[in-house]
């Protein structure tokens, strides 16, 4: 069974260009400082029931164009496949957000036609990780699931969140050279509203110039780049 915390039935953000409801799984491998849902990091009650779930969703489908899988890291659970195959039957559209440690479980879902829009986060450059995620990481596991969302054929972009204290220009360079060749990468700026490290709430991000400087940057190595 998919843990899930919580939903949001309408969201017109969270899909490009789409009308979707998103849905909170609850478990993350990862403990990002600047992580902006601190309650799904750990899988803790109470949680939403998949006939409830799929209730709802029966419901709105004919005011959505598609569903959101967002966390936490939903590819952490192994009946995922099974949720988004229900979904799919309702004739909607899926989009995964992940982290990308788990490339057998996306390789399953890009197979299975599954998905119709990847993002990915790409947390820093590759031999850097840990200092964003705090927790152990297998770096092939991320160059793989890069890999497989470049060559899938399906919708993607990779998103970087970025402030001064964690990733600075010669990492944004670092994660150009990662990302060559890709479709589109979006920078996200740091913002403290909530985060799972409490000190990060004092923090500050990039001012917009230097989000712009870091877009120029970018450019000779991805097709498009957008800050947010």
């Amino acid at each position: 069974m998919v843990l899930v915390k919580g939903i949001i039935e309408t969201s017109f953000i969270d899909y490009p260009k789409l009308v979707s409801l998103v849905i909170f799984t609850s478990g993350c491998n990862f403990r990002c400082h600047y992580c902006h849902n601190p309650e799904l990091v750990k899988q803790e009650e109470p949680f939403m029931s998949e006939e409830k779930l799929l209730t709802t969703i029966e419901e709105k489908k004919d005011w959505i164009d598609g569903v959101v899988i967002t966390g936490g890291e939903p590819t952490l659970h192994e009946d995922l496949p099974k949720l988004i195959k229900k979904i799919k039957d309702f004739g909607l559209l899926v989009k995964l957000d992940t982290n990308g440690s788990n490339p057998k479980m996306l390789k399953e879902l890009i197979d299975k036609k599954f998905i119709d829009y990847i993002a990915m986060d790409i947390k820093a450059p590759l031999d850097d990780y840990k200092k964003v995620i705090q927790n152990d990481y297998n770096a092939k596991d991320i160059l793989e699931s890069i890999e497989l969302i470049k060559s899938s054929g399906i919708d993607y972009e990779f998103r970087t969140t970025i402030l001064p204290n964690l990733i600075n220009e010669k990492d944004i360079l670092k994660i150009g050279y990662l990302l060559e060749g890709s479709e589109l990468l979006v920078l996200q700026n740091f913002r403290n509203e909530k985060t799972l490290d409490k000190d990060f709430e004092e923090k500050e991000g990039y001012l917009q110039p230097q989000m712009e400087h870091f877009t120029r940057i970018l450019k000779p190595f991805v097709k498009k780049v957008i800050s947010r």
